[in-house]
C-alpha cells in the first residue's frame, strides 16, 4: 500500500492500470500469432492524462517492436494499474491480458487459484532475471517454481524536514534510528510552537493499519504467524508500537491534537513545513515538492528506525495460464526491454527524464544486484538533478534490515488495526492490552476465512 503515480523518474512507480480484455488469437494457428507474428496485450500504460509518461511508454514500445518486428505489443490504459474490487473477478472471468500487472502482495493468492503461467521452464530467456534482488525474486516464487516477475520495488524509511531539525538545534545529517531517538527529536521539533508537530502518523482509510504493520516490522514483530493462520500482535512488540505512539500523543504532545489522519494530510503538513517527521518510501519526496510546496533541499529520508526491519513493497507482472509458450518468450523480451535494462527503458531512462524536468538520484527502487545495480546507479548519479547525500542515511540504513512484505489479506488486516490505532490516538485513556486482544481476535477471524 503507498501512494503512486506512474515511474520512478517522474512521480513513483508503482500504480498502473488493470483494464483487462481477454487475449485473443490473430491467426489460424490459435496461439496469438499470424505470419510469424507473436501478439501480446499487457497493461500498465500510463493514461492519456499522464502525458509525459505516456509518450515515454509509447517511444519504448515501439522501439521494442522496431528491435522485434516478430512481436506486436497492444498496450491497454487506465488508472490505477490494478483495482482490488475488480481483479479476482477478471482473474476467474478469463479476462487479463496476456501479461498483467501485480501487487507483490497478489503474487501467491493468483498462483494459488492457478490463474498464472508457470514461467520457470522460460527464464533463460530473460537475461536479466538473475540480476534481480532475490528477495524480490523470491515474492514471485510459489512452491519451488516462478510465476512472475518483480518490476520494481520500495521500502519504508523516515521522511524528515531538515530545516526544522537544524532550527531544533539537530544533526540534519543524522535522523533518528531508533524510536527512543523519534521521541526525543519529535519533542524538540514541536517545542518549536508556532502549530509545528515533530511527528505524525495515519490513523484512517486503513492506512493506520499499514503504517501500524511497518511499526510493528520496525520492532521485529510480525502481524500474522509463519503458517499464515494466526495473528501475532498480542506480543511485547505489538504493546512496545502502540505505547510509543500513545506516548508521544499524550505524554509529549508532540504529535499535534488532530488525528485520524491519511497520507495527504500529513503531505500537506510536511509541504507546509509544519511537521518534522513521518513515515514514507522515498517517492513521497517529489510529491512534497511537486504537489504539497516543499523544496528537495529540505527533505531528506533516513533508514526506518528500530533497527530490526522495515516493509517493503512494489509491483511486477504476471502471465496469464493460457498464454502459449511464443506469448511467455515475448512477454519477458518485452519486460526486459521495458523494465529490466539498467540504466535505460521507461523506468531506467535517466537521461530522458532529466531533460523532461523529472527528479532523478531519488534512491529507490533498487531493483538490481551486482554489476547490473553499479550501471544503473551509474548512470542515475550521472544524470541526478536532486541533492542524493539527504538520502544517504537511508541507503546505508536499509540495507541492514530485515525486509517484508505485507501480510495476507492486507486490506482487511489493515482495516481491523486502523480501530486499534486511532483509539490509542484519540483516547487518553485507550487499553492497549484490551485493543491488541481484540484486533487479535478479528485477524483471526479473518485469516479462518481466507
Amino acid at each position: 500500500m503507498r501512494n503512486t503515480g506512474f515511474r520512478r523518474t517522474s512521480v513513483a512507480i508503482g500504480a498502473c492500470c488493470a483494464l483487462a480484455l481477454a487475449a485473443t488469437a490473430c491467426g489460424s494457428g490459435g496461439d496469438g500469432s499470424a505470419s510469424g507474428t507473436t501478439r501480446i496485450t499487457v497493461n500498465c500504460e500510463p493514461p492519456r492524462s499522464a502525458r509525459v509518461d505516456r509518450r515515454f511508454f509509447e517511444e519504448d514500445v515501439a522501439s521494442f517492436e522496431k528491435r522485434h518486428p516478430d512481436i506486436d505489443v497492444v498496450a491497454h490504459d487506465a488508472f490505477p494499474c490494478q483495482d482490488p474490487k475488480t481483479f479476482d473477478a477478471k482473474l476467474a472471468g478469463g479476462q487479463m491480458e496476456d501479461v498483467f500487472y501485480t501487487y507483490f502482495t497478489d503474487a501467491r493468492h493468483v498462483a494459488g487459484i492457478h490463474q498464472a503461467a508457470d514461467l520457470t521452464p522460460y527464464l533463460e530467456g530473460l537475461k536479466s532475471y538473475r540480476s534481480i534482488q532475490k528477495q524480490l525474486r523470491d515474492i514471485y516464487t510459489v512452491d519451488g517454481k516462478v510465476y512472475g516477475i518483480p518490476r520494481t520495488g520500495y521500502s519504508m524509511g523516515l521522511i524528515y524536514n531538515r530545516a526544522l531539525f537544524r532550527k531544533a538545534g539537530l544533526d540534519p545529517d543524522q535522523p533518528p534510528t531508533t524510536w527512543e531517538e523519534v521521541r526525543a527529536d519529535a519533542r524538540r521539533i514541536a517545542a518549536l510552537g508556532d502549530g509545528t508537530v515533530g511527528y505524525a502518523d495515519y490513523s484512517a482509510q486503513n492506512q493506520g493499519g499499514w503504517h501500524f504493520t511497518a511499526e510493528l516490522y520496525s520492532q521485529g514483530g510480525d502481524v500474522v504467524g509463519p503458517d499464515g493462520r494466526k495473528a501475532t500482535i498480542d506480543t511485547p512488540a505489538g504493546r512496545a508500537v502502540l505505547q510509543n505512539l500513545h506516548d508521544m500523543r499524550w505524554t509529549d504532545d508532540s504529535m499535534g491534537s488532530k488525528q485520524l489522519l491519511v497520507i495527504n494530510d500529513v503531505q500537506q503538513m510536511m509541504g507546509s513545513g509544519k511537521l518534522g517527521m513521518y513515515l514514507a518510501a522515498p517517492d513521497n519526496i517529489p510529491i512534497l515538492v511537486k504537489e504539497k510546496g516543499a523544496h528537495y533541499d529540505d527533505i531528506a529520508i533516513g533508514p526506518m528506525p528500530g533497527g530490526q526491519g522495515t516493509l517493503i513493497g512494489g509491483d511486477g507482472y504476471m502471465f496469464n495460464k493460457h498464454d502459449t509458450p511464443a506469448q511467455i518468450r515475448a512477454g519477458l523480451q518485452w519486460l526486459d526491454h521495458m523494465f529490466l535494462t539498467p540504466g535505460a527503458g521507461f523506468l531506467g531512462g535517466y537521461a530522458r527524464a532529466r531533460k523532461n524536468g523529472a527528479p532523478v538520484g531519488l534512491p529507490e527502487p533498487r531493483l538490481f544486484t551486482g554489476a547490473a545495480d553499479a550501471k544503473d546507479q551509474q548512470v542515475k548519479k550521472a544524470n541526478a538533478n536532486v541533492p542524493v547525500g539527504n538520502y544517504r542515511a537511508f541507503l546505508d540504513g536499509n540495507r541492514k534490515l530485515r525486509m517484508k512484505i505485507e501480510p495476507p489479506d492486507a486490506q482487511q488486516i489493515y482495516s481491523v488495526l486502523d480501530a486499534t490505532v486511532s483509539a490509542v490516538l484519540t483516547q487518553k485513556d485507550a487499553d492497549i492490552d484490551r485493543l491488541l486482544k481484540d484486533a487479535s481476535g478479528k485477524i483471526d477471524g479473518i485469516l479462518a476465512r481466507s
